[in-house]
């Protein structure tokens, strides 16, 4: 059974359509992202999920049972917001046990749940602090135990690691899936932080304009867009401009000149093109001949950034409105390529994804 189940939602706020005719399932223990830019519908979505909100017309079912007229109190759902929320004058235990309380649990359970939550998300010791002695991080992890001190059937989680450091953000994301994972507990994870969804999810469905434009694993989605959309909100990709042509040598004419042999190409003779490429796909040649497979591509090396065990290197091609970006092991000779020099791209052409230039429809 499907811990949630939406059927034709629609939210509109005035004029402006929200969300536009959403059907969804998410599996129980699942955990499931909403991933998407700002005003794409993801967390008005999560709002009308919780009960802050209410949809317009469709039908929303939570553990088989209708939803639509369940106050949010009453929905079994736990709610980690970005901005902490939690009471400044209580301490971390307070904090914790507020919900639990309001349940009417004894005194005994409250302490004996607290206890485990706590050391769920590794504040074990921490009871007795108040808010202005712990660090964001430190934050989250108290709402995030408070959410999930009632044992909700649902563990809802809106952009919680935004407003933390980098490393912070690593560490918790990290532990927060682990925690998922411990208790099984189906939850539904607003983000629009890619790398987030990627590292997190089990499922990620991406959001445009309050329409879903796709919804996978993470690998699929990155490996397999469906749309230019998706191509390009998760990852980087590298955009040339080209169109079919099946008159010879190849089925695809690139603006830059050269042509590709794409049997599969599901497009019709003229269709105007965008081939995407990610940085992955395209290796710095070196001065000999043109390895027999590849396609290359001429520019002009504008910047080398050090990422670490990898290097991105920026290469402006002539006719490219934007820089194409390669990715070499940072102990490679590629790495360390001045600014000014002329260079060689090479790819595979069926590492490509194609998407009709009018539509961003994928064609292969």
């Amino acid at each position: 059974m499907a811990a949630i189940g939406i059927v034709g939602l629609v939210k509109r706020f005035g004029a402006v359509t929200a969300i536009e005719a959403l059907d969804l399932e998410v599996g129980a223990g699942e955990f499931f992202t909403l991933l998407g830019p700002s005003g794409c519908g993801k967390t008005t979505l999560l709002r009308i999920i919780a009960g802050f909100e209410r949809q317009n017309a469709g039908d929303l079912q939570v553990g088989g049972r209708l939803a639509n007229d369940i106050p949010a109190h009453q929905r079994d759902m736990g709610m980690v917001f970005q901005n902490y929320a939690i009471f400044p004058h209580m301490s971390v235990f307070d904090n914790v046990a507020y919900g639990l309380r309001q349940r009417r649990f004894n005194r005994g359970e409250i302490g004996a749940k607290v206890s485990r939550a706590l050391d769920l998300v590794r504040l074990g010791g921490y009871e007795r602090r108040f808010p202005d002695q712990l660090s964001g991080g430190q934050k989250q992890r108290v709402v995030l135990a408070r959410a999930l001190v009632i044992e909700p059937q649902v563990l809802l989680m809106d952009e919680p690691l935004s407003a933390l450091d980098a490393k912070v953000r690593v560490g918790l994301r990290r532990d927060i899936r682990l925690v998922q994972q411990e208790l099984g507990i189906t939850t539904l994870y607003v983000t629009h932080d890619q790398e987030e969804a990627l590292v997190v999810s089990d499922r990620i469905m991406v959001m445009e304009a309050g329409e879903i434009r796709q919804l996978g694993s993470p690998r699929e989605v990155y490996e397999d867009p469906a749309n230019l959309f998706v191509a390009t909100f998760i990852g980087t990709s590298n955009l040339l401009d080209g169109r079919v042509d099946r008159s010879g040598g190849g089925s695809v004419a690139l603006a830059l000149g050269a042509r590709l042999d794409l049997p599969d190409l599901q497009a019709a003779d003229g269709t105007e093109l965008h081939l995407a490429l990610r940085p992955e796909h395209l290796t710095v040649l070196d001065d000999g001949p043109v390895p027999e497979g590849l396609v290359a591509l001429e520019g002009i090396v504008e910047l080398v950034s050090y990422l670490g065990s990898q290097s991105r290197i920026a290469v402006r091609i002539p006719g490219v409105a934007e820089v194409v970006e390669v990715e070499a092991p940072s102990a490679a000779p590629a790495s360390a390529l001045p600014s000014g020099r002329p260079v060689r791209l090479g790819f595979r052409p069926e590492s490509a994804f194609l998407f009709a230039a009018a539509s961003g429809e994928r064609v292969r």
